[in-house]
């Protein structure tokens, strides 16, 4: 008799084959800059916990209080019984922290995308996407009825050119949405959002960035990329996000107008047929956007860091790619070279994960590194010793 589930383990199996497969770690504790993990101690740097606010008491009390007022959970979707005063009074202080109109949180970034992208264009439009889109916004545009066309990556020329073939099209599109990242979270390059929004002016083209990595590291008091490039609504019609970068939490959420929050509210099924979030998760995120405005030290404090690490990797002679924010990839190019490079490290006390295909093209597989507030200069120069003894093992320098 045929075996209906015997391409699991065949799949799989190739995957280990090829180093391609991931070995979860189990972290043993709270995230932070020293943490045990598999029962060892070692330096976190894989983390996107760039502001350490996982554990920053503030945000830990609120918790804490709102588990104690609210209880464990809301007991429904928001559009039925489960949406709380905490839950509006988040929404409140993001659009303000966003200088926007409104802002809806969702239940993470990945529902972000996949719940709003597919309901701003469907069929007689057309959707036109940086080809080093996240995962999650690739998933979003698969869900949508419209024509699909893709630029090369922070590549305005291309678009534009893009767009004016765009413009040829008969019967003339209804609409056409421009989606790119903010900050790619594998290279750690920052998209020319600036020229991105003319561009969409220009050609009456919606703007929907996707800032995941730019909050709390990028523009005025960590307002992100929108903030970076001193935008507004009417450049960037869309700014979506999520609790659990630097903010240290988790959720997604989107700010701009009032219409658009209307809209997404009554169209992303993401939205409407999950459950809200518990109310201890909800005042973390109000504490964690309180935390970010009162101390802005944090920022400062990261991007220090930043400019310390990349300047000494790159001294050694590693490859960083285009990296210009706290992610910081060592390009080794074998899947096998950063698995090894990865193992290495994590038995001198190093905590990173190699980055392999297909999340990276196959001959730009990296180990990433991802700077956090809480690191000492003794703690990088630590990182940087090993990384330097484990390139030469490996040969990669």
């Amino acid at each position: 008799m045929r075996d209906p589930t015997g391409f699991l383990r065949d799949e799989y199996m190739a995957l280990v084959k090829d180093h391609l497969d991931w070995k979860l770690r189990v972290l043993e504790g709270p995230s932070a800059p020293w943490c045990v993990v598999d029962g060892k101690r070692v330096l976190m740097l894989c983390s996107n916990n760039y502001l350490g606010f996982s554990t920053h008491p503030a945000i830990e009390a609120a918790a804490a209080k709102a588990a104690r007022k609210y209880g464990a959970g809301s007991g429904s979707v928001r559009v039925i019984a489960g949406n709380m005063e905490i839950h509006a009074e988040l929404e409140k202080r993001l659009a303000k922290f966003k200088n926007a109109e409104a802002s809806l949180v969702y239940q993470s970034g990945y529902a972000t995308n996949v719940g709003l992208i597919p309901q701003l264009a469907g069929k007689d439009d057309l959707m036109i996407s940086d080809e080093l889109n996240h995962g999650s916004i690739i998933d979003g545009v698969r869900l949508s009825h419209a024509e699909r066309a893709v630029y090369k990556h922070g590549d305005v020329i291309d678009l534009n050119r893009v767009l004016k073939e765009a413009e040829k099209h008969q019967p003339a599109y209804r609409r056409i949405l421009i989606i790119t990242d903010g900050v790619f979270s594998m290279d750690g390059d920052i998209a020319p959002l600036d020229a991105i929004a003319r561009l969409g002016a220009e050609h009456g083209a919606m703007v929907y960035v996707d800032d995941a990595h730019g909050e709390g590291v990028l523009g005025e008091g960590g307002r992100g990329v929108v903030s970076h490039f001193n935008l507004d609504r009417k450049m960037v019609q869309v700014e979506m996000g999520t609790f659990s970068k630097a903010f240290g939490v988790v959720g997604g959420h989107i700010s701009g107008t009032t219409d658009l929050v209307n809209f997404a509210e009554n169209k992303s099924r993401s939205f409407l047929l999950s459950g809200s979030h518990p109310p201890a998760t909800v005042a973390s995120c109000i504490a964690a956007i309180e935390t970010l405005e009162n101390e802005p030290q944090h920022v400062r404090k990261l991007w220090e860091n930043t400019k310390y690490f990349r300047s000494a990797i790159n001294d050694l002679g590693f490859n960083t790619g285009v990296s210009e924010t706290p992610i910081i990839p060592i390009i080794v190019g074998e899947s096998l070279t950063a698995t090894q490079l990865a193992a290495n490290l994590f038995e001198q006390g190093v905590f990173v994960l190699p980055i392999v295909y297909p999340v990276v093209a196959r001959d730009k597989a990296r180990v990433r590194f991802i700077m956090n507030t809480g690191l000492k200069t003794e703690d990088l120069d630590f990182a940087i010793a090993a990384i330097e003894k484990a390139g030469k093992e490996l040969k990669i320098i």
